[in-house]
Formats: C-alpha cells, sequence, structure tokens
C-alpha cells in the first residue's frame, strides 16, 4: 500500500501554524483560493483551489487544537482518503509539520496519485512557510499554466 509522508520545520510558533491551516481566510494566502469557513470537529467544508474550478469536500475527522488535524477527502477514482497534519514543537519556537495521506494500492492509479499528491502537499507545506515566515503566497500565478 502507498502512502504519502512529507514534513518541514516551520519558524513559528504551534497555534500560529494551527490557525493558519484551520482559517480559510488564511488559507487563501497559500493554499486555496476560497474556502466555505473554519474546519471544525464533525463539519464539511468545501475548499475551491485557485486552478480548478471545481470545489472540494473536506470532511474534517478530528482537531487536537495545536497538535493535530485530520480529514478526509476524495483521492483517485473516488476514495476517500483520510490526511492527518500534525504539529510538534521544536527548539526555538518552531514547528514541524507533518503530513500524511492514503492508503491506495501500489497499481498504476494509486502510483499516480502518489506521485500528484506527494508534489501537493510538499508544495502546500513550502507554501505555508513562505506565508507564514514571509508574508508572500508562493501559489499565486504558480500553476495558471494548469488552466489552458
Amino acid at each position: 500500500m502507498l502512502e504519502i509522508k512529507t514534513a518541514l520545520q516551520i519558524a513559528k510558533p504551534k497555534a500560529e501554524v494551527y490557525n493558519a491551516i484551520i482559517d480559510p481566510e488564511q488559507m487563501k494566502h497559500y493554499f486555496i483560493s476560497e474556502g466555505s469557513g473554519m474546519m471544525d470537529e464533525g463539519k464539511t467544508v468545501s475548499w475551491k483551489f485557485p486552478e480548478f474550478d471545481e470545489y472540494v469536500p473536506v470532511k474534517v475527522l478530528k482537531l487536537i487544537p495545536n497538535k493535530l488535524i485530520s480529514f478526509e477527502w476524495e483521492g483517485a477514482a473516488g476514495q476517500n482518503l483520510k490526511v492527518e497534519i500534525s504539529l510538534a514543537e521544536m527548539p526555538g519556537r518552531t514547528t514541524l509539520v507533518k503530513v500524511t495521506e492514503g492508503k491506495m494500492a501500489a497499481d498504476d492509479m494509486g502510483i499516480q496519485w502518489f506521485g500528484g499528491n506527494t508534489e501537493g502537499w510538499a508544495n502546500f507545506l513550502a507554501c505555508l512557510k513562505a506565508y507564514l515566515e514571509h508574508g508572500i503566497n508562493l501559489r499565486k500565478g504558480g500553476f495558471d499554466f494548469m488552466k489552458e
């Protein structure tokens, strides 16, 4: 089975990182173009990405403030996949952000999903870091080529 695992350290405290992930008004500066509301346990929100027209439903499974964000969304072939974003305090009031998503069979569809979503989560982490540490939106214009 294939499972995505990626991580990046961000030079901000856990509370600041956590809020930037659950709040669509902050997410609009680095990840999505629209969100239907704050992530809240048991609630389904929708996210729209700048390079796509459709809205993606995100079912929030569990929130542990400043520690864990767990949700489910549709992956390849309509399969629901669980995503967990964990936050760990590191020295110097920095935060290690770990993202796990999966699992899918190691077939052609699974391998395509694994490559695309691994790239997507690495981009999410880089964009989150640039936004929180420097106020930069790396995603803006970065995927315009996908609209054509």
